[in-house]
């Protein structure tokens, strides 16, 4: 992968640049894991920012949070620690995840895979296909190629629906049919397109949201 390592050197180490100012959101709801998994199960939140999601996770699961992110992981540990929580926490891209085959029962991954190139998306969903015990879960959610924001300057190297942004960040606007094709070892539990109207300044937008659940065969 001699094109997309080089390539993707600059928009990982972009993410404690962006950390380094992001406020906190506040913690966000899990209950759509809680009916899939049972209480106490090993979840990985791939991708986990500052722990908007691992704090909830951390209620109810053994919860392990990895991000390309140290400044990030340091906002999340200071977070769940606020709140008398813990979660492991481990510095790693998501297409290279130092955990053994098999560890987990879910992984969640929400708005992570619209930040990579094709190449490493489809290495990411290998690992976490890796990562999952039999009949394990994924959680995922990314931006979907209807949204308002869907456009900008092209990605070098060029990919379709995908741009460069803010300190180098790489952003995709995914299909359905391109999800399903990441996820083809999988079987889908779920799949829909999350279609919002936004208004502003009078003017209406449309915002695209893919989400999908699916079980390792």
């Amino acid at each position: 992968m001699e094109r997309s390592a080089v390539s993707s050197k600059k928009h990982f180490l972009a993410w404690d640049k962006e950390y380094a100012h992001l406020k906190w959101g506040g913690p966000a709801s899990i209950r759509s894991l809680q009916s899939f998994l049972p209480g106490g199960s090993r979840v990985l939140d791939a991708g986990s920012g500052n722990g908007r999601y691992l704090g909830e996770l951390s209620r109810n699961f053994t919860s392990v949070g990895v991000d390309v992110s140290l400044t990030a992981l340091g906002s999340s540990r200071e977070q769940l620690a606020r709140s008398g929580r813990f979660a492991e926490h481990v510095g790693a891209s998501v297409h290279a995840l130092p955990f053994k085959s098999g560890s987990f029962d879910g992984i969640i991954c929400y708005g992570v895979l619209q930040h990579l190139f094709a190449e490493e998306r489809e290495i990411a969903v290998r690992e976490f296909s890796r990562l999952l015990r039999g009949g394990g879960i994924i959680f995922f959610e990314a931006f979907g190629c209807g949204d308002m924001r869907c456009g900008g300057e092209p990605s070098s190297p060029f990919e379709e629906n995908t741009f460069s942004r803010q300190n180098g960040i790489i952003y995709h606007y995914f299909t359905e049919e391109e999800i399903k094709t990441l996820f083809c070892g999988f079987e889908v539990l779920e799949l829909e397109n999350i279609i919002k109207e936004k208004t502003f300044r009078g003017k209406s937008y449309q915002r695209h949201m893919v989400r999908g659940v699916f079980r390792k065969l």
